[in-house]
């Protein structure tokens, strides 16, 4: 099957971009279209709903951490078997960092690599010609990048669609919907973003209602066949990040969700095993792994029931007393000394490492990440350098652990030395996405 691919991309963040996308995605696998989705970026929350509405596993494309023949491997992947596979932009179309060219992280990077044609989410709200001229920058700004067709987000009237259409029709670049600022359905969000897919309270509900809001507001065939050829060949055999054993005991529920798609899939290709257990059912990682992995999600959320876990807490404990047990951001917080939550009340964690954190006094941390291992531990061994990203609110109350990374930010600065080594123990708030290479 030869697939087609289309990038869905805004002028910037909270424009509609994840409502659109799903909408087509869900309406498209109603028609019976073998629809696949990615996301451009760190993003780890979207690609589960894109899931959902596919029915087969997002991935994520990222132009800054992922090497070029890696992120060509990931393009491959994520087109396998599909005759659309949708690229859902981060930030605005043009948003990355600076750097090498095509590696600032934007989403425009992987535009131009593949030749995506780029249907623009516009939010026209308070608007009506200047939507034009915003369209038009967009779509001269970049030569390789080619904006392709544009659907109009929060309309006020018809006579508001007209103003727009209007103005837009010189350009030449087709207005393929136009979404009324009252008819979209609105997905809960919390503190780093929408509340995640397995948690929706209602999901099927959901995406039903966005592939209804798809087929009425928008001319899915005329999106359907704006679609190019992607230029899929053979890919060049690359693992994103060596497993840390090969039977790794993963803890999985609510609390622990944030893992990438491709670094699983990557373990799983280089031949490990994965024994998922529940943190949140007091389950204990198996003692034949050789590695355990708690992965970032919100821990924070349910700090109580962790801390009432004893078998979960004393099995992990017996665990790192023989085996690599490695945390990233929520999985940090959770082998540390405890974790204080927005209310103030203090729970006591593993103790396995000698930091605490806390969310009474909450800050943002947010960024690329290029992280150079200070020993030898589950992530790798002493020298590796590995690019991510940390997103997070939490404030941490410094350890006596040793340091596990010396990092730099995006743009190559020196950061802090990041994380905490203890033993078979590590942890820290970066979440890994590939091993860097030339």
């Amino acid at each position: 099957m030869k697939a087609r691919g289309l990038m869905v991309a805004a002028p910037r963040s909270g424009g509609g971009k994840t409502t659109v996308t799903l909408g087509l995605l869900a309406a498209l696998r109603r028609r019976g279209v073998a629809v696949r989705a990615a996301k451009s970026g760190p993003d780890y929350i979207d690609p589960a709903f894109h899931a959902a509405a596919t029915g087969r596993e997002g991935r994520n494309l990222d132009s800054w951490a992922m090497p070029p023949a890696l992120l060509d491997r990931m393009l491959a992947e994520a087109a396998g078997e599909a005759s659309l596979l949708l690229v859902e932009g981060a930030m605005g179309l043009f948003d990355g960092i600076g750097g090498a060219p095509g590696r600032s992280g934007a989403p425009a990077d992987l535009a131009g690599r593949w030749g995506l044609p780029v249907l623009l989410v516009l939010d026209v709200s308070g608007q009506s010609g200047s939507a034009a001229a915003v369209l038009r920058g967009f779509a001269s700004h970049d030569a390789a990048v080619r904006v392709a067709g544009a659907v109009l987000n929060r309309v006020g009237s018809d006579r508001h669609r007209r103003l727009v259409e209007e103005a837009i029709t010189p350009l030449g670049i087709p207005v393929l919907g136009a979404l009324p600022r009252d008819a979209v359905p609105v997905l809960p969000e919390r503190h780093l973003g929408l509340v995640q897919a397995e948690e929706h309270p209602a999901l099927e509900a959901a995406l039903a209602a966005l592939a209804e809001m798809a087929e009425r507001y928008i001319d899915v065939n005329a999106v359907l066949a704006l679609g190019a050829p992607l230029p899929v060949g053979a890919p060049a055999r690359q693992v994103p990040l060596a497993p840390p054993g090969q039977r790794i005991a993963l803890a999985r529920d609510a609390a622990f969700s944030f893992l990438y798609p491709h670094v699983l899939a990557g373990w799983r290709a280089a031949g490990a095993e994965i024994l998922p257990f529940s943190p949140l059912a007091d389950e204990a990682p198996s003692a034949d792994c050789d590695a355990c992995w708690l992965p970032g999600g919100y821990p924070e959320l349910h700090a109580g029931r962790l801390a009432a876990a004893a078998r979960f807490l004393g099995g992990l404990r017996t665990f790192a007393t023989r085996r690599p047990v490695h945390g990233e951001c929520g999985g940090h917080m959770v082998l540390g000394q405890g974790i204080v939550d927005a209310e103030g009340a203090r729970h006591a964690m593993a103790g396995l490492l000698t930091h605490a954190s806390s969310f009474a006094r909450r800050r943002l941390h947010l960024g690329y990440r290029r992280a150079t291992l200070l020993a030898d531990g589950p992530l790798g061994a002493a020298g590796t350098v590995l690019r991510g990203h940390e997103f997070h609110y939490a404030t941490a109350e410094p350890g006596a652990d040793e340091p596990l990374a010396a990092v730099m930010d995006g743009e190559g600065r020196d950061l802090p030395p990041m994380g905490g080594r203890r033993g078979w123990v590590s942890g820290s708030f970066f979440h890994v996405i590939a091993r860097e290479t030339p």
